[in-house]
């Protein structure tokens, strides 16, 4: 206790200071400083050291302890109290921001908003609150796909953000604006990207605030043309892209604050820039069949992910993970290791497991890939099961190119059964590229160019594949969509067999195989050796129909092995788990099973067709 002589000021500093020292203690000391501080309530303190005091408490227990409500109740008193202060900003909009954020996390959505909108009604003096708030805000409205009210109250933070001279902080609004209009697919997208890149290049300041701006841009761009399917056109924004990532590694953190308030927010830390920059980069070489380049940008951004995760919490970390766990996982299905992309769909399994919100978010693409995988080793009933599951839970209002990728997906699994005809039909009619396609994806309409192509050969309507399977050539070697061009070229060249003209199939499948080889695309190589052994033999090239004959062995015999591997793996339960005593059914509910199957420590290693 202080002495009757002792200046208020000396207990209240000494207390703090005890407090500050146990909780940046190594381990911290939690209970020791939350007693310091609670201590400081003893001496009666006037209403900012008390206010403060109770913003102090509900920040340590919300941060380092589970004691939520005792957090809740100290914020909530931080709160009340900092609003009959004048000139308490500081407490007043903290205690306002963290309270929500809790009433978020105990899901009391509704007592955080009209929180946040009181105090950005009273916080339009403060700049820098005011614009925090209304981020916080439009974030909580985006998290309940309110895309509209998000949207607005971006357009008002830009607003706000040019009349207080802050034009760094209105480009970060508009750039927030532009992602959110991508996911709703508007019109306005592009004249709101266009004024964002001019705002950007003129905005005069903090170089590396500048280059994040440029980052945040660029990378809009690249997924609103990857999006769209256009792999060729997008690659001058991915170059300019990863120009821009290696300049901002090159900067140093310049310790000046800047001079106007609004301008003190920062998009994304730079290592958390680099791993998005990676993720693109593979996203982009996934699309055009580029699937080394895709194994050796995933490589390094998952190895920067383990480093991040070992010191960062930030749930942003795991959402990049798993999409491009996501998108490798196609790579390796694709080249023939079916064994290692069953173990990564587990650990896609276990990191949604983890987290509610991320496996709200990517239901739709876990059960997309292992319906993938169904169809690489040959489970077509599975692979029904499970494209059904990720369209029931897809939200078709944000994820329409998801949606379309999954129906293209299933025509084909439906094709392959051969006797699925009213259902096939069914979903040809909502995948009709010839008419009223349902996405702008240039890459998906030209798979569903190939599908009608696939669905012809079929039926033995080769003149009628031939036209569907010449438009899913223009259109892929407009934008170098390689895995399609190679499928495209092998089919082709498998109707021209059937036909008797081996020249003009020989001129197809050639080409098919070079492609496929450059990809790798295993399927398309076994599939194209068989035609090449075939036609070698049938014009009489004895030396190159043996020399094919070896390669289809060789080819034949990886997938083989690498399918036994697949199947022994107990991870292959997660396409039939034992959930109840009669038997085995497919998992198409409900959180992924992870409990039902022993894991295996797989490579550490979200989508492309298989067609």
């Amino acid at each position: 206790m202080a002495t009757s002589g002792e200046a208020p000021e000396s207990w209240y500093l000494a207390l703090l200071g005890f407090a500050e020292h146990f909780r940046t203690s190594s381990p911290p000391k939690i209970r020791l400083c939350v007693h310091c501080l609670q201590a400081v309530f003893q001496f009666k303190p006037p209403q900012r050291v008390e206010a403060r005091t109770h913003l102090q408490l509900g920040s340590v227990l919300y941060h380092h302890t589970k004691n939520t409500e005792l957090a809740r109740s100290h914020l909530e008193k931080a709160w009340f109290i900092s609003q009959q202060i004048p000139q308490f900003e500081d407490v007043k909009f903290e205690a306002a921001s963290l309270l929500s954020e809790l009433y978020c996390q105990q899901n009391l959505v509704d007592s955080a908003k009209p929180l946040l909108r009181k105090a950005i009604q009273i916080s339009q003096q403060t700049p820098y609150w005011h614009c925090r708030l209304l981020f916080q805000l439009a974030q909580l409205h985006t998290l309940e796909k309110d895309l509209v009210s998000a949207c607005d109250l971006l357009g008002v933070g830009a607003e706000y953000a040019r009349v207080v001279g802050s034009e760094y902080t209105r480009a970060l609004f508009l750039l927030s604006k532009g992602m959110l209009l991508m996911e709703r697919k508007l019109g306005e997208v592009h004249p709101l990207l266009t004024l964002c890149g001019t705002i950007v290049e003129n905005w005069q300041g903090n170089p590396i605030q500048k280059e994040s701006l440029r980052v945040f841009f660029l990378v809009l761009q690249v997924t609103h043309y990857l999006d769209a399917g256009q792999v060729k056109s997008v690659k001058q924004c991915l170059k300019q892209l990863q120009q821009c990532i290696q300049t901002i590694s090159t900067l140093h953190d310049d310790e000046i604050l800047p001079s106007n308030p609004a301008d003190l927010f920062h998009w994304l830390p730079k290592e958390h820039m680099c791993v998005l920059v990676y993720l693109v980069t593979v996203m982009h070489s996934m699309q055009a069949g580029y699937l080394e380049k895709a194994q050796k940008y995933t490589d390094k951004a998952l190895m920067q992910l383990e480093k991040l995760k070992m010191l960062d919490s930030s749930p942003i970390l795991s959402t990049f993970q798993v999409i491009l766990l996501e998108h490798i996982i196609m790579c390796r299905l694709v080249t023939g290791h079916k064994a290692t992309a069953l173990q990564e769909i587990s650990q896609v399994c276990q990191l949604c497991a983890q987290s509610p919100r991320l496996f709200t978010n990517h239901a739709s693409q876990l059960h997309t890939l292992l319906g993938l995988y169904c169809i690489s080793v040959n489970c077509m009933d599975n692979a029904e099961a499970q494209f059904t599951a990720a369209l029931r839970v897809s939200d078709l209002t944000t994820h329409q190119e998801l949606w379309a990728f999954i129906v293209t997906n299933l025509a084909s699994v439906y094709i392959r059964e051969g006797n699925r005809h009213q259902e096939l039909y069914s979903l040809l009619e909502r995948i009709n590229p010839d008419h009223n396609f349902p996405v702008s994806s240039h890459c998906l309409r030209a798979a569903a160019f190939y599908i009608r192509g696939l669905l012809s050969f079929f039926q033995g309507r080769y003149n009628e594949a031939k036209r569907f399977l010449r438009e899913t050539l223009k259109m892929s070697n407009a934008e170098d969509l390689n895995r399609l061009t190679a499928c495209s070229l092998v089919l082709l060249g498998h109707i021209f067999y059937v036909l008797g003209n081996h020249r003009e199939s020989n001129n197809m499948v050639v080409p098919a195989m070079q492609l496929a080889s450059k990809i790798p695309d295993m399927s398309v190589q076994l599939w194209s050796s068989a035609l090449l052994k075939d036609l070698n033999k049938a014009c009489g090239n004895t030396i190159d129909a043996h020399e094919a004959a070896q390669m289809h062995q060789n080819f034949s015999q990886q997938l083989l092995q690498d399918h036994i591997a697949a199947c022994s793996l107990p991870e292959h339960n997660l396409i039939s788990v034992r959930i109840h005593q009669s038997g085995y059914q497919y998992w198409t509910d409900g959180p992924p099973p992870v409990g039902q199957f022993q894991a295996q420590n797989g490579p550490t290693t979200s989508l492309a067709s298989l067609l």
